[in-house]
Formats: C-alpha cells, structure tokens, sequence
C-alpha cells in the first residue's frame, strides 16, 4: 500500500504506558524511529496543578513529535493543565478515557469517562479553548456490558461535536469491575470491525486504531481501513520492530541500520545519566528487548540487569554488546 505524500501524523503512534513510556524510553524509541508519535505515561491534572510541573512536563526535544497524554475530569483543571502542555510544547494534549484500573476510577477519569460523553464534551471545550495545541481522546470501545457499537458511536459524535477530531480506540471495552488492567489488556476480546465502522460513519474524523497489534504487517492491513495504528506492548518487548517503521509506513529512510548503532546512540545518555548520579536501570531496562530473538540476546539482558542498580558509565553498554557479539559477531 503506498503512502500519501502528506501521511496523517498518527499513522503510527507507540502508545502511553504507566512506567513505561517514560522519557529515557522515548529517546530510544526515538533513535530508531523519527516519524513515530510518542506519548508520556498519563499525567493526572491534580499532579500538575499541586506537585513540580515543569519537572512533569520536562523532556528531550530529540522525543518530538511527543504528546502529553492527561487524566482528568473536571473542566476546568483540564483546561489549565492543557494549556500548561501547550506552553512545554507538546504537540498534541490527550484525554485519557481507556484506562480500566481502579486508582483511576476513584479520580473519575478513565474508562468510566466513556459513561459521561457530555462531561467528556465539556472537558474537551474547555481544553480547546485553553490551547491551540490539538486535543485527542483515547477510549475503548465500550465499558462493562456497554459494548454495543451505538454506545461508542454516541461518545465519539457528543465528543467531536465539541471540537475533538482525533480518536485513538483501543479496540477492546474495558471490564471495571473483576478484571485487572492487565487482564483488561487481554481477556475482552477485540473488535476491530468496530473501529473500522466508526471510520465509515465519521470519515472526516481521524480515526487510530490500537490493541492487539504486533507486527508492521497487521499495522498495515489495518490502515487499509483507518487513519492511523497505535502499538504499546509490542515495540517496548521488542523495540527492533520500530526500526523498520519509517521506511515502511512512511516511505522515509530509516534511521539505524543496526542494533549495535541503536545500543551506542545512547552512550551520551547515560555518561549524562552518570554525571548526575542516577542508576543506569532508568534508562537500560528499557533496551532489554532490543536484541530478542538475537543469539546473545539472553546474555545481553542478563548483563544489564545484575550491573544497571547503579550509576554507571557507557562502557556498561558496550559490556553488554560484547555478550551478543561474543555469540553472534554480526547483528
């Protein structure tokens, strides 16, 4: 399938994780992808309006394009905490209404937002006008025994009449009660044709389709049908994946040609990392996947793992390197 020589900015987004999407592991996502939007882990409002926001908010311009996903409900805080997105230069502000676990339910923001399309609406209205920065929502196709697609219709046409014109759907509703949002990552069962239908009815949306997707094969049977792909747990267990996504769904050079490069592309990083005292495991175990499936792969995690709980210089990197090297000289 050929690219449009203007492709939607979401074609490929690596989605927002708790503890896992953090800045370190968007940098080296970035080094091997330079098209790919990036997300932060989710940002309550309340922690951006009472704790340290410029250090929330902090990140490398190497991560951009990079959205600031929030959680939130009330109007009013999502519009002054949009605005402060907008200001650190985020591209894009998004609304969380697909997380299933409980802590977000007691602060009533989430998956069980998608009861409230009208308080979503006006979330979205003031956020808008808080900020020129595009504002987006991402939801689940439907909560508990809510998965009729007329109920996720309903959301999205309330929520795009308030100005919201991009939608990331998680393609699985989300069980709040006796599930745990891991297993609510795995055990509803996905409807993709839901998604695909929610396209059909609402072609001037930009639609982005997530869960389930592993390879950039799926990702590109699915853009067949919609706008944009979102993958989470695949390209962080297996961030190679992401080597070859600018080449092959933007049609644009891609940036490394080797895992050895991706690995040392980091050097500065953590010499900087060292500098200031911090363990390497902020940054190292997010490259533990990078050489799975490689000979020496099982080395190479091993030997970051036992020697990453303390600061440590780049030559842990190239310790690590020699482990594959020493079994598979040629990656």
């Amino acid at each position: 399938m050929g690219v449009a020589a203007d492709p939607s900015p979401w074609r490929f987004c690596v989605a927002p994780m708790m503890d896992w999407t953090t800045s370190y592991c968007r940098q080296f996502h970035r080094q091997l992808t330079r098209h790919a939007r990036l997300y932060t882990e989710m940002v309550t409002t309340g922690a951006l309006l009472h704790g340290d926001a410029p250090r929330i908010l902090e990140y490398a311009a190497s991560e951009q394009p990079l959205a600031l996903q929030l959680g939130g409900s009330e109007p009013d805080d999502l519009a002054r905490t949009a605005e402060m997105g907008g200001r650190a230069g985020y591209v894009e502000i998004n609304l969380n209404c697909g997380c299933p676990s409980d802590r977000v339910q007691e602060g009533r923001f989430g998956a069980c937002l998608m009861r409230e399309p009208e308080r979503v609406a006006q979330g979205v209205a003031a956020m808008r006008g808080a900020t020129d920065t595009v504002i987006t929502v991402k939801h689940r196709v439907g909560v508990d025994d809510a998965e009729d697609y007329p109920f996720m219709r309903h959301f999205v046409e309330t929520v795009a009449a308030a100005g919201c014109e991009v939608f990331i759907v998680h393609a699985r509703k989300a069980w709040l009660q006796g599930l745990s949002p891991k297993e609510n990552r795995e055990v509803p069962p996905l409807t993709y044709e839901h998604v695909y239908r929610l396209k059909q009815d609402f072609p001037s949306l930009t639609i982005v389709i997530n869960g389930g997707i592993a390879t950039l094969e799926e990702c590109s049977a699915h853009l067949a049908h919609v706008d944009g792909v979102m993958l989470g747990r695949a390209p962080y267990e297996r961030p190679w994946l992401l080597a070859d996504v600018d080449r092959r769904l933007f049609e644009r050079p891609n940036p490394v040609a080797t895992r050895d490069q991706a690995l040392l592309a980091m050097a500065p990083l953590m010499e900087a990392m060292a500098r200031r005292g911090e363990s390497a495991n902020r940054l190292t175990r997010h490259l533990l996947g990078l050489y799975r499936g490689q000979s020496g792969g099982k080395a190479f995690r091993r030997h970051l793992s036992e020697h990453g709980n303390r600061p440590q210089s780049s030559a842990l990197l190239r310790e690590a390197l020699a482990q594959v090297q020493a079994q598979h000289p040629r990656v």
